[in-house]
């Protein structure tokens, strides 16, 4: 399907189907002229090198001859580095030149005038020449200026799969010497640098130099792997050229390994962190053994409330603990993903990938963000058919469609500059912004000049999105119109017809080195009123059927709008689990970590979530896979078809619980046996099991299965009424046939992404991303998991995607709420992991991994308790624990000397820093008290009483200010209200409980020093919150100061009228003392 033939959009419901806008054919860029490379042009400045004093052509390095004009060598001497942009030797003073520092340490001066004063015989330069075998036998220098070149053979002269092609300067096949003799009585010959010829053949010491051959060898050795298949002898001896015998066979074995490895975390480490997880658990059973059988009789309510408290508490323990039973790492091998499916010269067998893109609002998520994102993927390391980027625009703005444009256009010349330089990462917004020496391991002499010609380019697209931006400030009356006069069809963001504009494509719009680019999508969903639209969860499944008809990728990954590409490695790294022989058929998704820029340094509020990410998920990789976090995921799309995996025979073995109920089956059922044999037959098949025009008598040549396919009816019931849409689901292999026409797919995708498309099919119920809470990615994962498919999770030294966090408290806080909310929706759910999926293949340490992903909000009502306790204390010198023996108080030591011991092993088997567990350790208590406590109440309304609460996505901050201004802006919310009561009522009962010692007397200083441990605890936790609230100015909000004081006063004026933990007798008691008179 051909780019820019306009945007597409319509209503299959109302039968509409229009271009809105048609500019024609778009011209095919052309290829970029070659450069000349025979005049003298300096490589930093664009400008010619001119001509020394002498009149020779100006040479600053001697070495190398980098091409560089004087103004800018005495630029680099005076103000840079002083340093060859190429080969990194220090420049040498020329005649005329001012000294330096440094030239003083010079031993000789360089004598410029006699340098390349050479005696020549004949008045030709020498030739200088490697001495090969057969016909490759002299290369000169004037062979190499004309790119003569011979393919290698290698055995009997037979040509390889995967040669070098020829006409590359940077692919020369060089020949070892036959013999390593070198007569002294020959001398030695000069390189001359000519400046007529391409400065890029000399320079044969150079690291330009070595880094050829060194390609050269490593292309060398991929050839090999051929060599089996033609040669079978060779097997059995030496083959001619190579080494010993099975040595140089290295490459064919690695083609036959697998893709990763599990690299398990060192016994010593994990045998002792297991047995401290023990040891904790029956210190534990010691320590509540006491508490019960010792109460608090004069503060009886008191005790009671902390016990409660503290078996919750235990019980998260657990459920948190015990799925990181089995952590591990995994290693993946790019070479043997190359050599298996993209050997060079060979049409590449990767696998096709769709990359979806999901946006909302372009003022609340900066267009220029999402530009980078897009431009992070088109550049990607992946063959360019293979790639197709799908971006969804939920909300029918026409700033993102206009953005996007602008983002095709410059992506003609991103994507060539990033692909020939090999830079990372390839989002140009991040890449510019790296402090770091940008020549470091670039030698093309090109890269300087073209580096800043590309920044120029940037800085000049980002004004033109800047300007769209300013534009769309001001929404006009009459609603927004397109180039050509059109009436755009999204200004009404809830009545809007589907739109589609394919942008790039595979037989369009090239980039200006002439070469293809992967395609772009803009998918915006149809949207009427009294439709269920289900956010971003039914968004989402727009994109799985829309890109299903136009290029059906086998697998899909999904990235938030401000999450880049960091490295361009990431869809490979994805593929060496995917395409993996044993792991592919069973694993539903590989997650990636979340990793973020714009972090203050101190990581304040917990942003970077490193305890979850290096800690948790590791956990979960060694059990049936990490959880689905939303972003950075990418997935088998027939794991999100709901369609079983395809299992072995341990895997069918039944889990714990269904063994110990009901005993290990020894037969299993025939009818679940067919259906892994049908599974088995799917998976193997790249095309579609039966044509569809055929589903309704049966298969030809598959009559005897006629009762376990099915009709066309039950097909439509599940996916909806799309034939074609139907027929791609059962291309396990992806793609669309070649015979399909492009109007007709385009007419089929309005069609999907319908309003009402959904209706009475299982599409987010079974399939798809499920609906039913706004944390839909737990909820998806979860079903996968519950089907018996398991995930993987990739962690590559260089993290893959990037991107962008709310460091203000106030944001984070309602970040964390609505995850918090999503949470208690699946609880309250038919989906919830405490009752839901028995009769599945998910494994017990993953459920309860997964119970522990839903529950965790409750704990935020024992915590307040919890946190409140301290105040009390101190307030009514009464304690929680009685006085307690030598014996009871070496459990105490023991319980929190195993607390830690747990927590610094799980810091050294991870390589997490004590800092980023602190800070987390921190956040647990602050999100507790606030946005995960308001979560609960919030859930409980919305399942109950039916009362949604919408969400707005949290706007991005600019940075004008300086570094970290997002930081320490403050925005009320409400979710500030508990934490701060928290924090005065322990503040006030820290001072009440110090004058009570001073007014009593030294023997009231011990009691006392307990319950002040106990309440600084709580301070110290909510230290950062504390921090957040006084900002920049160290002020605290009117608001805040009033609500905390006039709680805190309420709850203390009850308490003295209630005193609810005195008993009765003491009342009376105190009464008495006090006599008739008084």
């Amino acid at each position: 399907m051909a780019a820019n033939k306009g945007m597409v959009a319509g209503s299959h419901n109302r039968n509409e189907f229009v271009m809105i806008r048609h500019d024609g054919d778009a011209p095919a860029s052309a290829a970029k002229p070659a450069k000349s490379v025979n005049g003298q042009v300096c490589q930093i400045c664009g400008d010619t090198v001119g001509v020394s004093a002498t009149g020779d052509v100006f040479v600053a390095c001697n070495e190398c001859a980098f091409p560089v004009c004087r103004p800018c060598y005495e630029y680099e001497r005076k103000e840079g580095n002083q340093c060859c942009p190429q080969c990194k030797t220090r420049y040498k003073r020329q005649k005329g030149s001012p000294r330096v520092q440094g030239d003083e340490e010079e031993e000789d001066v360089d004598d410029l005038d006699n340098e390349f004063n050479y005696k020549q015989g004949n008045g030709k330069g020498p030739e200088w020449q490697l001495q090969g075998q057969g016909e490759d036998g002299d290369l000169s220098s004037s062979a190499h200026h004309e790119l003569h070149h011979r393919i290698p053979r290698l055995t009997s002269g037979q040509q390889i799969s995967g040669e070098i092609p020829d006409g590359s300067p940077d692919r020369h096949s060089i020949r070892s010497p036959t013999s390593s003799y070198v007569d002294p009585s020959v001398p030695v010959p000069v390189r001359i640098v000519d400046p007529s010829k391409d400065l890029n053949s000399y320079g044969l010491n150079s690291v330009d130099w070595k880094e050829r051959v060194e390609s050269w060898r490593v292309k060398q050795d991929k050839n090999m792997m051929q060599v089996t298949n033609k040669y079978p002898e060779a097997r059995g001896g030496d083959m001619e050229g190579t080494g010993s015998n099975g040595e140089d066979m290295q490459m064919v074995d690695d083609a036959r390994l697998p893709l990763s490895r599990i690299v398990p975390i060192p016994s010593n480490q994990l045998n002792l962190y297991r047995i401290v997880i023990i040891l904790r658990l029956i210190i534990l059973c010691f320590f509540f053994q006491y508490r019960v059988t010792h109460p608090v009789h004069g503060a009886y309510g008191l005790w009671l409330v902390s016990v409660i408290c503290e078996v919750w508490f235990a019980l998260s323990w657990l459920l948190d603990q015990f799925p990181k039973w089995y952590p591990i790492n995994r290693e993946t091998y790019l070479d043997r993903l190359a050599l298996r499916y993209d050997r060079e010269g060979e049409p590449s067998q990767l696998a096709p990938i769709d990359v979806f893109v999901s946006t909302v609002d372009p003022l609340k998520e900066p267009p220029l963000i999402t530009a980078n994102t897009v431009l992070s993927i088109l550049a990607v390391d992946y063959p360019v058919d293979k790639v197709s980027c799908y971006v969804s625009d939920d909300g029918s703005a026409m700033l993102t469609f206009e953005s996007l444009s602008e983002t095709a256009e410059f992506a003609r010349k991103w994507v060539p500059f990033c692909k020939k330089h090999n830079i990372e990462p390839r989002a140009p917004e991040f890449y510019f912004a790296q402090k770091i020496d940008y020549l470091k391991d670039k030698i093309q002499p090109s890269f300087v000049k073209e580096r800043r010609a590309m920044k120029r380019e940037y800085e000049e697209f980002k004004i033109r999105i800047n300007a769209l931006v300013a534009k769309a400030q001001k929404v006009p009356e009459e609603g927004w119109t397109m180039a050509d006069g059109t009436a755009w069809p999204g200004n009404n963001q809830r009545d809007h017809p589907g739109m589609i504009q394919v942008f790039l494509g595979h037989s369009g719009g090239l980039d200006t080195d002439g070469n293809e680019l992967p395609r772009l999508v803009y998918v915006s969903r149809e949207k009427r009123p009294g439709f269920q639209h289900h956010k971003k969860a039914g968004a989402m499944n727009a994109l799985i059927r829309v890109s299903a008809v136009l290029t059906n990728g086998a697998y899909l990954l999904n990235v938030d709008c401000d999450h880049y590409f960091n490295s361009s490695k990431a869809l490979r790294e994805a593929m060496c689990f995917m395409m993996d022989p044993a792991l592919g058929r069973k694993t539903c998704y590989v997650q990636f970590p979340q990793r973020f820029d714009g972090i203050d340094l101190h990581d304040r509020y917990a942003n970077r979530n490193i305890v979850f990410f290096d800690i948790n998920m590791k956990g979960l990789d060694g059990i049936q896979g990490p959880v689905y976090v939303g972003t950075g995921c990418c997935f088998n799309r027939q794991a999100l078809y709901g369609y079983d995996p395809v299992l072995t025979e341990a895997d069918l073995e039944p889990n714990i619980v269904v063994k110990s109920c009901c005993g290990r089956r020894k037969k299993r059922n025939k009818s679940y046996m067919d259906s892994q044999n049908r599974i088995m037959k799917r998976t193997e098949s790249s095309a579609p099991i039966f044509n569809m025009e055929d589903i309704e008598e049966g298969i030809e040549g598959y009559e005897d299965e006629r009762s376990v396919l099915m009709s066309q009816r039950k097909l439509e019931k599940r996916f909806g009424q799309s034939p074609i849409f139907i027929a791609s689901t059962f291309m396990t292999q992806g793609g669309i046939p070649p015979s399909t026409n492009p109007a007709s797919l385009l007419k089929e995708a309005i069609h999907v992404i319908s309003c009402g498309y959904e209706d009475k099919t299982e599409w987010g119920k079974e399939i798809g991303w499920i609906y039913g809470s706004v944390t839909e990615d737990i909820l998806t994962g979860f079903k996968m998991h519950a089907r018996g498919w398991m995930s993987i999770y990739c962690m590559p030294p260089r993290p893959c995607f990037k991107g962008s966090a709310p460091i203000n408290l106030s944001d984070r806080l309602n970040q964390v709420l609505r995850w918090a909310l999503g949470s208690v929706e699946i609880l309250l759910s038919r989906h919830c992991p405490i009752w839901y999926g028995y009769n599945g293949r998910l494994k017990l340490l993953e459920r309860l991994a997964y119970i522990n992903t839903i529950v965790y909000p409750i704990t935020s009502i024992p915590l307040i308790a919890y946190c409140v306790l301290p105040a009390i204390c101190l307030l009514t010198n009464k304690f929680i624990i009685p006085e307690i023996s030598n014996y009871a108080g070496m459990f105490f030591i023991l319980l929190f000397a195993s607390i830690f011991a747990t927590g610094i092993l799980e810091l050294r088997w991870s390589g997490v820093g004590i800092e980023d567990w602190w800070r987390n350790e921190q956040f647990w208590v602050i999100g507790g008290t606030s946005a995960h406590l308001f979560a609960v109440f919030q859930g409980l309304l919305k399942v109950l009483a039916g009362i949604d609460t919408n969400f707005t996505v949290t706007s991005k901050a600019s940075d004008e200010d300086g570094d970290f201004a997002e930081l320490y802006v403050f925005k009320w919310t409400s979710l500030l209200i508990p934490p701060t009561t928290v924090l005065v009522i322990n503040l006030v009962g820290m001072v009440a409980g110090i004058s009570y010692a001073i007014n009593s007397g030294y023997q009231s200083w011990g009691p006392l020093f307990g319950k002040l441990f106990f309440s600084m605890w709580v301070i110290l936790h909510l230290y950062p919150f504390l921090k957040g609230l006084m900002g920049r100015q160290n002020r605290t909000p009117t608001i805040v100061i009033v609500w905390s004081i006039l709680l805190a006063s309420i709850f203390s004026l009850l308490w003295v009228k209630i005193d609810p933990f005195i008993s009765p007798t003491q009342k009376a008691s105190a009464l008495g003392q006090c006599g008739v008179n008084c």
